[in-house]
């Protein structure tokens, strides 16, 4: 059942959002990490590094489900993102598998909210531009199919990095 869920792009901290689940651009270990990684488990505090320990790994494409902690989320999807090696080696491929991945948990659990930072396009070195399009694209795709969640956010710390989304958005 195709949802009429909205898909906008927003400036600010992921972590000061107040929606069902935020998704934290994770590693395969699930252990606290830099960037918007680092800043989610910081703001989350020790009981989601115990409870990341104890669900062990997650492999890239992948995305693992905890409780939200210290955050104004409830939720927290742990999605694992590619590194970027030049575009060849199924990055597009496993960046929607994030995306996907965290959608149909996000659906399974009837949330109403999500909101993604700009998976991979850190320190794993993917394009913002081409990171931008593979999230539109699987955002839409799962909109089309699916109820939930009824809102979806791409996030951007600042103004700069939101461009890539809205232009992803305007295609």
């Amino acid at each position: 059942m195709a949802s009429a869920a909205i898909l906008t792009v927003e400036t600010g901290d992921i972590t000061d959002l107040a929606v069902t689940a935020i998704v934290n651009a994770a590693n395969e270990r699930l252990a606290p990490g830099g960037g918007v990684c680092g800043a989610i488990f910081r703001a989350a505090g020790s009981g989601l590094e115990e409870e990341c320990r104890a669900i062990g790994r997650c492999p890239t494409g992948e995305a693992r489900l905890t409780r939200g902690y210290g955050l104004p989320a409830r939720w927290i999807i742990h999605a694992v993102g590619p590194v970027w090696h030049g575009g060849a080696q199924g990055e597009a491929d496993l960046l929607a598998s994030c995306y996907r991945n965290a959608l149909a948990i996000a659906a399974e659990h009837q949330m109403e909210s999500i909101a993604f930072p700009a998976i991979s396009t850190g320190i794993f070195g993917y394009p913002a531009e081409e990171a931008a399009r593979v999230a539109v694209a699987a955002c839409r795709a799962h909109m089309a199919e699916n109820e939930f969640p009824k809102k979806i956010i791409l996030v951007a710390f600042d103004e700069r990095q939101a461009e890539p989304p809205k232009r992803a958005l305007a295609e």
